[in-house]
């Protein structure tokens, strides 16, 4: 048996005690869930407890990995196990299937459930809630279980659909909140080694579209902007033949190298894309980049599952993926990631990150790349949180941007039903925006490419938490002692007065944003709270449409606060 991590022991001490029927544990991604469902499995069998395991999860690759790893402890698991063929071997010790499997045949399920007293092991439990079919079919399967382990590193929905066999107590304000039965988070996890810390590298830049109507349009990422600007800005800078994406992939490479000649001679690297189209243009760029082809890895490939596992055990640098990766698939050796998705949900952006935590030495750290939109800085800043599903809550929000609203923003509005863009990307500039450390903002804007840029890509790979928070503020001082040698902005401006009008907008832009991220540094401020109160004051609209007088006016009134 592999030896148990602290936490581990503890929930293992307090189920053996307990002898509940169920129980949820919850455990940040990377912290090893997987281990400690086995042991439980491996401590029931051994005492005659249960006489089968079935173990449950959301995508086809973790039910071999789960049997990969159950094998590896002596427990032998069926991950080729079918509803249309519901026999398997005696050598076996049970089964491995999908949620989408359960419900295509509970009464299969159930049946089996009932021959033999049988452990559940429900991971990623939280998938049980995604349609009311599913929930309704594990109920129907399972509820004749022995018991019931329910694993999960994120144990939060957007919505009311209740998670099968996880309790929920009422909670202030008389709404019911899950209640898990052992917890432990990123911040315990950070704390005991267990997990790598993560660097946020945050990228903005100007982005360019042209409407449906032929209306141009110039945005940057990351201020104050109407959903659909910000999405469609978003979206611009995502587009595989621009720009922006080009330049975070080149400083994502060199990010990978910088760890690769540092102490992770294996590190790997793992672009998250938002659908299969954009995730093949992906791999020309980042091959035109590196020089290497990367490993593409498709949902509907059904060689996807050996993909991973190949690139896994190998030293190859990059991997491209979509959805199938963003959730309990374990490459120990991806070290950076490139979060090139508009999906922003909590949940999803909780397990995409996930994919990156797991630490293998001390000194270990992880670097995502990603836009620099409001939602995803909140989510980064905001990694520790621990969140419970809460149901009942009136008037509930959603705590990220989900593909549909994406989709309906870059939807033409004036011919319903027609599944078309609403606007054509023309354009986009890359520059690093802020680094994200332990949920406080590094850094002013340097342009893609710059000195102050290699700066931050070259912190070593192999820091202690404290030390990766002295080199950023090493860093960020001396970006600040080098901005305040440059000539005054007086000067600066009157050697551009011959400057075409596009030049000295986004001359003004940059200093403005400049100037934000240095008064954010003083006061704490978020800066599209910075950028509104400007607004408030001096009047006009978003940076991005401003006027040269307006963003001079902002400019002056900022430097007065």
């Amino acid at each position: 048996m592999r030896p148990l991590r602290a936490w581990q022991r503890r929930a293992l001490t307090k189920y053996l005690a307990a002898k509940p029927q169920d129980f949820l544990a919850v455990a940040t991604p990377g912290a090893g869930k997987t281990t400690f469902g086995l042991r439980v499995a491996a401590e029931l069998l051994a005492d005659r407890t249960i006489e089968a395991v079935t173990i449950v999860t959301p995508t086809e690759h973790l039910k071999h990995q789960w049997a990969k790893a159950a094998a590896e402890q002596g427990i032998h698991i069926d991950s080729n196990f079918r509803n249309t063929n519901a026999m398997t071997s005696r050598d076996y010790h049970g089964v491995a299937v999908t949620y989408a499997q359960v419900a295509a045949h509970p009464t299969l399920h159930r049946v089996r459930t009932e021959n033999r007293k049988t452990l559940v092991l429900l991971d990623e439990v939280h998938h049980g809630g995604d349609a009311k079919s599913w929930g309704e079919a594990i109920r129907e399967a399972f509820t004749p279980a022995v018991r019931r382990l329910c694993l999960t590193g994120t144990p939060f929905r957007s919505d009311d659909s209740p998670i099968p066999f996880v309790q929920y107590e009422e909670s202030n304000g008389g709404f019911k909140t899950s209640k898990a039965d052992h917890t432990y988070g990123y911040s315990d996890a950070l704390r005991d080694g267990v997990v790598r810390p993560v660097l946020f590298l945050a990228y903005s830049g100007e982005a360019s579209w042209r409407t449906s109507a032929g209306e141009e349009y110039t945005a940057r990422l990351g201020e104050p902007l109407t959903q659909e600007q910000t999405a469609r800005a978003w979206r611009t800078a995502l587009d595989p033949a621009g720009d922006w994406m080009a330049s975070v992939l080149r400083a994502a490479d060199q990010r990978l190298t910088q760890k690769r000649e540092n102490g992770l001679p294996d590190a790997g690297g793992l672009v998250i894309a938002t659908d299969q189209t954009v995730a093949k243009a992906y791999a020309q760029v980042l091959q035109r980049v590196t020089g290497q082809i990367p490993t593409l890895v498709l949902s509907d490939d059904p060689k996807a599952s050996g993909k991973i596992a190949e690139f896994s055990a190998t030293n190859e640098r990059w991997m491209i993926a979509v959805r199938m990766v963003s959730e309990g698939v374990d490459v120990p050796r991806l070290a950076v990631g490139v979060y090139a998705t508009s999906s922003s949900t909590p949940l999803f952006f909780a397990q995409a990150v996930g994919r990156f935590v797991r630490n293998r030495k001390p000194g270990e750290t992880a670097t995502v790349f990603l836009p620099s939109v409001p939602v995803l800085l909140q989510l980064a800043s905001e990694l520790e949180a621990e969140r419970d599903h809460v149901l009942g809550k009136p008037h509930r929000e959603k705590d990220g941007w989900d593909d549909e609203l994406m989709a309906a923003a870059n939807q033409a509005k004036d011919e319903p039903g027609e599944d078309e863009r609403a606007f054509t990307a023309l354009g986009t500039t890359a520059e690093l925006d802020q680094v994200i450390y332990d949920g406080s903002s590094f850094g002013a804007p340097t342009m893609a490419g710059s000195a102050e840029e290699q700066e931050y890509l070259g912190l070593p790979g192999l820091l202690e938490p404290d030390q990766v928070r002295t080199l950023l503020l090493q860093r960020q001082e001396e970006q600040m002692a080098t901005a305040a040698k440059r000539p005054k902005p007086e000067a600066a401006v009157r050697e551009v007065r011959t400057a075409s009008v596009q030049e000295r907008l986004a001359s003004l832009r940059k200093e403005l944003n400049t100037l934000v991220a240095m008064h954010h540094h003083r006061t704490k401020k978020p800066h599209g709270k910075i950028h509104n109160s400007l607004r408030e004051y001096c009047g006009g609209p978003p940076t991005a449409m401003a006027t040269i007088e307006q963003l001079e006016e902002r400019i002056a009134t900022l430097r007065s606060w």
